[in-house]
């Protein structure tokens, strides 16, 4: 495995722990997936790069496009969970409340 490879490998896994093991709040975990989303994207731009094949030249900017819908829909849900309950901490919302 080339350094380059394991900065993006551990960039990924570091935004895994850290949306595993602190989810207080809402704005964390989000900035934890843009984070792996980030390591996702440049890896995959990469990999095409290095690859220097045309056929995946587009799969970069799809996953960019997939990225920017995902983090539009979570601070969407951010201001609504911050509207309605006051604060966004993912201990303050309850599933089986709606």
């Amino acid at each position: 495995m080339t350094p380059v490879h394991f900065a993006f490998s551990s960039a990924f896994m570091l935004g895994l722990a850290g949306l595993a093991f602190h989810r207080t709040h809402l704005l964390s975990a989000l900035l934890c997936l843009e984070g792996m989303m980030l390591s996702l994207f440049i890896a995959l731009s990469l990999w095409t790069l290095q690859l220097g094949s045309t056929s995946f030249s587009a799969a970069p900017m799809l996953l960019l496009a997939f990225s920017a819908c995902e983090a539009s829909a979570g601070l969407a849900l951010l201001v609504a969970t911050a509207r309605t309950h006051g604060t966004d901490r993912l201990q303050s919302l309850n599933l089986l409340q709606c």
